[in-house]
């Protein structure tokens, strides 16, 4: 499994900014290795995110975003101490959700 995600999400007035940086290699497929092969494509597919569970946020993308991807949005009527999750799926089948708190 990868490494967790570091998600941030600050309030101001009725809106929480929320950071996320996502540890993935994210190969596009198109790059060859020493000895000529090509590389598989290995990236995130679908990125969902949710303020104290309800959905606020879905992404699909593709082989063209970069390593350790990074994330922003902003959420309306988030205050301290909600919850905001994210989640991603890559083309491989892999899977992680992380979780932090409004602040």
């Amino acid at each position: 499994m990868a490494d967790p995600m570091r998600i941030r999400a600050q309030v101001a007035g009725d809106k929480a900014t929320v950071r996320v940086l996502m540890a993935h290699e994210m190969e596009s497929g198109q790059r060859k290795d020493a000895g000529g092969k090509i590389v598989p494509a290995w990236y995130i597919q679908e990125v969902t995110a949710s303020h104290n569970g309800k959905p606020v946020l879905t992404a699909e993308w593709g082989p063209g975003v970069s390593k350790n991807p990074f994330l922003q949005f902003v959420v309306r009527g988030a205050k301290a101490g909600d919850k905001i999750g994210v989640s991603w799926k890559d083309n491989r089948g892999d899977t992680r959700s992380d979780e932090a708190t409004v602040s």
